[in-house]
């Protein structure tokens, strides 16, 4: 069985520098501590109101992860805008994303199957750039289909409803948990998560460097435990 990999969100990094107007904490210095404590890439979400990540920020974030030899995924709205951003620095990775201006963070999944004609032209567009095209989408068997149908080669399953589930002890997480199950086993994609906010709420207790190693442990020893 493949190793689990971690990619770390440092969208909110940026949150806590622009609270204050300030230039710390530094979003890229971050990225640097999460790959050096075990992290396989980083993950930043160019939001279309900037309310956290600049474009300042990627473009070091795509310098560094260039030098680090690690992969930046590129988390993306499906605009014209984005896509010219994403064609400029040719990350590993874009990860095409629902944005709506009043929320707060990105909520539920990427419509691809009533959105088809939007969603393709920019997954083949970032294909032919040579930039591996993950789509955002909750476990729906609808929705993974059309996510084949337009060529994207990734998908990342919207795993919030049951995160939420887990922590207000709501009998729905076992059903949300199945779902996602069916959901993964039908994509047959390789794993990977990506986590921010918890990562970065933890490191105001523990660090971040340590926050990210622990992160690392419990995903080796859960697919140590899996295929044993």
């Amino acid at each position: 069985m493949s190793r689990l990999r971690l990619g770390v969100n440092i969208d909110h990094v940026a949150t806590i520098r622009n609270a204050r107007g300030e230039s710390y904490p530094d979003p890229a210095r971050a990225a640097e501590v999460a790959l050096a404590a075990g992290a396989d890439g980083i993950t930043a979400h160019l939001r279309e109101d900037r309310r956290h990540i600049s474009d300042g920020d990627i473009d070091a974030l795509a310098v560094l992860t260039r030098k680090r030899g690690r992969p930046l995924n590129f988390e993306m709205a499906v605009t014209e805008e984005m896509e010219r951003i994403a064609l400029k620095h040719l990350p590993h990775a874009a990860c095409l994303v629902p944005e709506r201006r009043e929320e707060v963070t990105t909520e539920g999944g990427l419509d691809v199957a009533g959105q088809h004609n939007r969603v393709a032209p920019v997954v083949a567009t970032l294909k032919a750039a040579k930039i591996r095209v993950s789509l955002f989408i909750e476990a729906d068997p609808r929705q993974i289909a059309a996510s084949a149908e337009v060529g994207a080669q990734v998908i990342e399953l919207h795993a919030g409803a049951y995160c939420n589930a887990v922590r207000e002890r709501n009998p729905d997480a076992d059903h949300l948990l199945r779902r996602l199950r069916a959901g993964a086993a039908q994509a047959a994609a390789l794993a990977e998560l990506n986590i921010g906010h918890f990562l970065i709420g933890e490191a105001v207790f523990t660090g971040l460097d340590p926050a990210i190693r622990r992160m690392r442990a419990l995903m080796d020893a859960a697919r140590d435990e899996a295929a044993a």
